[in-house]
């Protein structure tokens, strides 16, 4: 079974982790998109978090009719900072014998410039299939800037004379998929507003921020 692995903070999960998750699939031939919650993201704060039961939830919800995804809460479980290289090590341990091959590793592109700065980040490329995700064009653009304020030379153990303008230096596949300009933090900020925000969240998503009332809903 090809496995891929979505983390992020789910806070809460939309329609675009759902499109990009089943473009994995079937782009690329994946059979199974693991779900990831974060417990604590090493490099940013998360404002306005539901509790990770409910982000959990929220996963278990919108994975429930399509078989290809899951949700694993094995960072939350975990506690503590939440590094992607300890997650990946855990689910070859987990799935020994079933996995085929490396795990897939889905980031967005606005990630990738800070990839070297990542928790043991030369062993995790090593470890896995790193697929970058087209992110909306504010979120590349600024990918785009800090890659072209890279330093020329060594730096985590990767030697380069120089990095060109949007090139990532480790062995990768650019996805092709549709991007949808839809993020969590718009859609809190639209329910806490009262604005439109329904068809932005799988059906049973929005059901389940509207019966636990979250981020400040009121009818």
């Amino acid at each position: 079974m090809k496995v891929a692995v979505l983390g992020g903070s789910f806070n809460p999960l939309h329609i675009g982790h759902l499109v990009l998750a089943e473009d994995v699939c079937v782009s690329l031939g994946y059979d199974r998109i693991f779900f990831i919650p974060v417990f604590s993201p090493p490099h940013k704060e998360m404002a306005g978090a539901a509790s990770g039961t409910d982000r959990l939830e929220m996963i278990h919800c919108a994975c429930a009719s399509d078989s290809r995804f899951m949700a694993e809460s094995c960072e939350l479980e975990r506690g503590g900072t939440s590094y992607t290289y300890d997650t990946i090590a855990f689910l070859e341990q987990k799935y020994s014998g079933v996995i085929e091959g490396k795990v897939g590793l889905i980031i967005g592109q606005d990630l990738a410039a800070e990839f070297y700065k990542w928790y043991r980040s030369d062993d995790l490329a090593g470890k896995t299939d790193i697929i970058l995700a087209q992110r909306p064009e504010e979120n590349t653009s600024e990918m785009l800037k800090t890659f072209s304020n890279h330093p020329s030379g060594d730096y985590t153990g990767i030697t380069s004379t120089k990095y060109e303008l949007g090139d990532f230096p480790y062995s990768h596949v650019l996805l092709d998929n549709p991007v949808l300009p839809v993020s969590s933090t718009e859609i809190r900020a639209r329910i806490a507003r009262g604005k439109s925000w329904r068809y932005l969240v799988p059906e049973p998503v929005y059901h389940y921020i509207i019966q636990r009332r979250l981020y400040g809903y009121k009818e």
